[in-house]
């Protein structure tokens, strides 16, 4: 396993984040996954022993259940507490009152306190608030995840899901009032799925911001056992539920040649997947979830692939993105350097 440094915080972080969605099956996750405490603990120590330091999780898993079965499961194991990176997230409905959502002082302070409980923790390393949240100032949201900082109970905080100028007013309201700013972004990246690279990536190149792909196969599209048209196995996941969306006209390609480099190298068409995602260079972790040992082993298994120059390419030019206004004026007022000689 390699390590990556985590945004300018000092910490280091393996390059392989494990995400537990597949974790507890309650309500509308039943359908990600569904495993129980044995499960989860051979998963995260199989983790754990191939280097992984970095897991994410949510309130909103399983309704709980997901930071609940982890909690559990890192205490079964008895891990060092300080060689772990633990991430969860706010934002989204923990309950049915009319405040129980969003990301307002009282349902972030309250959120992190059931965090913890449930995690079994005196802190977490990340909070991340996991979407915009329309009706609250990200005033209030910045001051309330700095307070958390300053108590203690969280050390940095990330975002995930916002569009690029709601990121760059965040971190100005905390640059502003010396607060905590974010650290991360947790983003839908993958080959068929390139569009932060538009706005995000240059934002968190310029604010040295650490990104971690969520759902590197796109939902299992990648996986290998997907056709263009969607056609795979009878029960899974991606099969009912078309999510995250990706461009159907352009899948075709990408998942051609995804199999030509498979075949090339011997490997499944989702480790070369995530092995793509790990040469952007403005990847810190990737983000990846299983049901079983052998996903499991496959997907951490990306660490250890080089790709060459040329598949990297091939790869890079099946799944580009199709230029768009403004992007093409900048490239086109741009193309030529200032130091080029003149006649």
């Amino acid at each position: 396993m390699r390590y990556r440094p985590f945004a300018k915080t000092g910490l280091y972080v393996s390059e392989i984040c494990l995400g537990t969605m597949t974790f507890g099956g309650k309500g509308f996750w039943q359908a990600v996954g569904d495993l129980q405490l044995p499960a989860v603990e051979a998963l995260v120590g199989a983790s754990l022993d191939a280097g992984v330091n970095f897991i994410d999780t949510a309130d909103v898993y399983s309704e709980g259940e997901s930071e609940r079965l982890l909690g559990q499961a890192l205490k079964s194991l008895n891990r060092p507490r300080e060689q772990l990176v633990i991430a969860t997230k706010v934002r989204g409905r923990t309950g049915p009152g009319v405040n129980q959502v969003g990301l307002s002082r009282g349902h972030i302070h309250a959120s992190i306190d059931a965090s913890l409980k449930r995690l079994n923790l005196d802190y977490v390393d990340l909070y991340q608030v996991h979407g915009v949240d329309k009706e609250t100032p990200l005033e209030e949201t910045v001051r309330a995840l700095d307070d958390l900082v300053r108590v203690g109970k969280v050390r940095y905080v990330g975002y995930s899901n916002f569009p690029a100028w709601q990121t760059m007013k965040a971190l100005a309201i905390a640059d502003a009032n010396k607060q905590a700013r974010f650290v991360s972004a947790q983003m839908y990246y993958s080959i068929a799925g390139r569009d932060i690279e538009r706005e995000v990536v240059p934002l968190a190149l310029d604010q040295n911001l650490a990104i971690l792909p969520w759902s590197p196969l796109a939902g299992g599209l990648l996986s290998g056992k997907f056709d263009a048209n969607k056609q795979g196995p009878a029960g899974a996941r991606r099969s009912g539920f078309d999510f995250p969306p990706v461009d159907h006209g352009r899948l075709p390609g990408v998942l051609d040649a995804l199999r030509q480099v498979s075949q090339e190298t011997g490997l499944s068409v989702a480790r070369i997947a995530l092995a793509w995602v790990l040469t952007r260079p403005f990847v810190t972790s990737v983000i990846i979830g299983a049901k079983n040992p052998d996903q499991l082993a496959d997907n951490l298994a990306a660490s250890d692939v080089t790709l060459t120059a040329a598949q990297i390419a091939h790869l890079d030019a099946a799944s580009a993105l199709p230029s768009e206004y403004p992007g093409w004026m900048v490239d086109r007022q741009n193309h030529e350097p200032r130091t080029a000689n003149r006649s």
